[in-house]
């Protein structure tokens, strides 16, 4: 397991999203630093319906379409669950690259990876996907509520290289926040999302405060415009795996 120099050894331990939950005078935009990262798993599990329902899925998708001796990448792997998931039952000759902006997920993802016991050869990289990412004899890319924190500007050149490192039948896997087709439908998916955070214990305050943070941070595409954007680069098969008011999981295959 490789990691770039200046990464420090972190406990595994996740605990409790508070991280708005005092009121603030002024609301930052959000970033994926330290203290996001030591409540990032509680954070996604609190936060993204079925969460662990779609990493059984992706895990699942992933049996079907890896390939033995080829890598894997998951570009934005933050703390690194779902490359531990699919630890559990791809070959041994699979390799795993996780990319990941934030050095602070990235201390996190080594730290559970090695401590949860995986064997196999993985790289972590730190790198800003809004650069592109260099990829190489892939069969399978992971996108875990990524893509949408990337400048819509920089998205299309992205998929690209991902394309072009891809395999012949190798699969994107794509997980986004999405937009509703129409304003109608997207004001009643945003409210009943609330209510789900709401039914997970996250207050008025914490609600309003992560909004504020996200909204010049994450910017959500439509499905449709996803899926175009799939199909546009040249993937010749994309369909929906997922779908939960404003959130899906789309799988595509060069």
């Amino acid at each position: 397991m490789t990691l770039r120099q200046g990464i420090r050894t972190v406990s595994t331990r996740s605990s409790d999203d508070r991280l708005f939950a005092a009121r603030r005078e002024a609301i930052a935009d959000f970033r994926f630093g330290a203290d996001v990262a030591q409540v990032f798993d509680d954070m996604l599990s609190r936060s993204v319906p079925f969460y662990g329902e779609i990493q059984r899925m992706i895990a699942e998708l992933a049996l079907d379409i890896v390939e033995p001796g080829s890598n894997v990448y998951d570009l934005g792997c933050s703390t690194g669950t779902t490359m531990l998931l699919l630890d559990r039952d791809l070959p041994e000759d699979v390799n795993f690259v996780g990319v990941d902006d934030s050095r602070d997920m990235l201390e996190k993802c080594e730290e559970k990876l090695r401590s949860n016991g995986v064997k196999r050869n993985v790289a972590l990289r730190c790198a800003d996907l809004n650069s592109g990412v260099e990829m190489a004899d892939a069969s399978l890319v992971l996108m875990v509520l990524t893509l949408q924190f990337l400048r819509p500007l920089h998205r299309e050149k992205l998929i690209a290289d991902i394309f072009a490192g891809l395999r012949e039948n190798g699969g994107l896997i794509l997980v986004e926040k999405v937009l509703g087709e129409d304003s109608h439908f997207n004001r009643l998916f945003i409210k009943h999302y609330y209510d789900y955070k709401r039914r997970n214990g996250y207050s008025e305050t914490e609600i309003a405060q992560k909004r504020e943070a996200l909204e010049n941070v994450l910017i959500p595409y439509k499905l449709l415009e996803n899926r175009e954007l799939l199909l546009k680069s040249g993937f010749r098969y994309v369909d929906v795996f997922f779908k939960w008011y404003n959130f899906c999981g789309i799988v595509a295959i060069k």
